[in-house]
């Protein structure tokens, strides 16, 4: 059960946080898409406005410069070199990267620029574009990225003088603008021509990345889009910054590109990862805390129930259970406990009348084979009064009184050691062949056994721990019930005892030519009281026999003999007949059983 409700707790835990991390990424990798979306779309409206600003500034400073009589007085010269000297002065005045004067017709007369020189059949030709322009225009010249207002020059009025000529005054958009833009915007910039990157704030690498993929921006308006730069995710948005120009033709029209980096969002997403794996683990300890209180309230009486369940098919009726758990589980408890009550009464009085029941069979048994020997004795006895009898028949009436009392002690004797039985041996280390040959002496000298013949096989020498006096008692009981069952055979009646010593264990193998074991007592065998066609006895020296050989660590096996008869084997491990290392020590004090006699 612990396994049952550990296991799904663990795996509701670990897929609830990875359906949490899935479920918050994607959340928050749309916000931030969003977010940065917005932020790029303020970014190019921001630059729109600056330039919107900077084109205003620029109109003004060329509507001065076109409104100052020395400027008009040197473009009616006429001269192109005293117009390109003269116009120096006018440059530096102005401050720009680009300064330049041209006649009334559109002709470039005098060119002034900051940094590598220009193209003047190009500037003329973009200057005239430019002049079709309400407003400053951004021009493209060369690698370079002008912003340039170009004003008219006139003498006298502009709707009824006549023009001179043109100034053109331009701002180079270098690196230091691009630098302006992009902290203005907090992201990178790029100016992008026909599919080159003429200014940016990227890395060199990134820029020739982005010049690859410029292309593609060119059709970007309002819509944002996610490329890949130096391994890196950005998000970007494209406008065209050249105002009045249009978006297509033979003129390349400028375009801003806007890139914001994902590598913040992706850090702001690893972060919320590791929150939530945070939270999870600490989701998982505290399922494992519930687990546990459950574990002690429900699982744990559990447990022990089923121990006592297990206990009581045992045998065990004095398992005690805690009334621990959940009530419906005490209430179960606390039935268990009336059935565990019940049934140890019940059995009390089963084994009581098993009791009774083996008493009365006892009292039965005992109660006819006593009387049969007493009455034995005492007619013997009332013969022996007679004084007329010879000595001879004295002698023999004498014999049977005899065999009359042995026969008792013997049955005495039996009763005793079934008393006696599950008390622990007293292993000494004994000569095996010597008990079992003295046992075959005792058999010989019982009148049981009188005309039956006894033959020893394989009593070699051999040392082993015993309790000698209970294992000759086996051997002696086994022994007598063969010579029993031999004298009621049809041929001569013999017992062959041997004592075979094999790898693993001893065996000490009785064989008979009697009748045999009936069927009908072949499992019972070896229970008390179980004695169907012998001559005397209570059916205790079998069962004897088995608890002796049982004590030893053995057992007693029954086979049929190769011929008529039965085979009764005694077979002791070779383990269980060494040295006990914690054995019971030896009484001085010891219920003694009649000799063998």
């Amino acid at each position: 059960m612990r396994t049952t409700l550990l296991v799904p707790l663990i795996l509701l835990s670990v897929g609830c946080s990875l359906v949490s991390l899935l479920v918050i990424r994607v959340i928050v990798e749309r916000q931030i898409t969003a977010s940065l979306a917005s932020d790029l779309q303020h970014s190019v409206r921001t630059y729109q406005n600056l330039q919107h600003q900077r084109r205003e500034v620029l109109s003004r400073e060329s509507a001065l410069l076109a409104d100052l009589p020395p400027l008009k007085a040197l473009m009616t010269a006429g001269d192109v070199r005293t117009i390109e000297d003269g116009g120096t002065e006018f440059w530096q005045l102005s401050g720009s990267d680009l300064f330049a004067l041209l006649d009334p017709g559109g002709k470039l007369i005098a060119l002034y620029t900051r940094g590598p020189a220009l193209d003047r059949t190009l500037v003329e030709r973009q200057l005239e574009r430019s002049a079709r322009a309400p407003e400053p225009a951004l021009l493209t010249l060369g690698d370079r990225l002008y912003e340039v207002a170009l004003e008219p020059l006139w003498f006298g009025s502009s709707a009824s003088g006549t023009q001179l000529g043109s100034v053109a005054v331009g701002y180079a958009i270098d690196t230091q603008v691009a630098r302006e833009v992009s902290e203005a915007a907090a992201a990178d910039v790029a100016f992008v021509v026909d599919g080159r990157v003429v200014v940016s704030t990227l890395k060199p690498e990134l820029q020739q990345q982005l010049a690859t993929q410029a292309g593609a921006l060119s059709g970007l308006t309002n819509t944002d889009r996610r490329i890949r730069l130096g391994g890196e995710d950005y998000l970007v948005a494209s406008a065209s910054v050249a105002a009045g120009q249009p978006e297509h033709g033979a003129v390349a029209v400028p375009r801003l590109v806007v890139l914001k980096s994902f590598q913040q969002a992706s850090q702001l997403v690893h972060e919320v990862n590791r929150w939530v794996l945070t939270l999870a683990l600490l989701t998982l300890l505290v399922g494992i805390g519930i687990f546990i209180s459950i574990s002690r309230t429900l699982t744990h009486p559990l447990a022990v129930l089923l121990g006592g369940t297990r206990a009581l098919a045992k045998g065990n009726f004095d398992y005690q259970l805690s009334e621990g758990g959940v009530e419906e589980i005490r209430e179960l408890s606390r039935a268990f406990e009336r059935m565990r009550v019940e049934l140890r009464h019940t059995q009390a009085e089963l084994i009581d009348s098993e009791r009774l029941a083996t008493i009365g069979r006892m009292a039965s048994s005992i109660s006819h084979d006593l009387r049969h020997y007493l009455s034995a004795a005492y007619a013997n006895a009332e013969f022996l009064s007679d004084g007329k009898i010879p000595q001879s028949e004295r002698d023999d009436l004498m014999e049977e009184v005899r065999m009359a009392v042995q026969g008792m002690t013997d049955l005495l004797d039996s009763l005793l050691l079934f008393t006696q039985t599950g008390r622990a041996l007293y292993p000494e280390y004994q000569s095996l062949d010597a008990v079992v040959e003295s046992a075959a002496s005792m058999v010989r000298s019982h009148p049981a056994s009188r005309d039956v013949k006894i033959v020893l096989n394989g009593l070699a020498p051999l040392m082993a721990w015993i309790d000698a006096k209970k294992l000759g008692r086996a051997v002696y009981n086994i022994l007598l019930n063969g010579c029993q069952a031999a004298r009621r055979g049809s041929g001569p009646p013999t017992v062959t005892l041997s004592l075979l010593v094999g790898e693993m264990s001893i065996r000490i193998q009785i064989a008979d030519n009697g009748p045999g074991v009936p069927e009908a007592i072949r499992q019972s065998i070896f229970l008390p009281f179980v004695s169907q066609g012998r001559e005397s006895g209570v059916g205790l020296g079998l069962t004897l026999a088995q608890q002796i050989a049982q004590e030893h660590g053995g057992s007693i096996e029954l086979s049929e003999a190769s011929g008529p008869g039965a085979v009764f084997t005694i077979v002791l491990p070779k383990s269980a007949l060494r040295k006990p290392e914690n054995g019971p020590e030896k009484k001085t004090e010891r219920i003694q059983a009649h000799t063998y006699r």
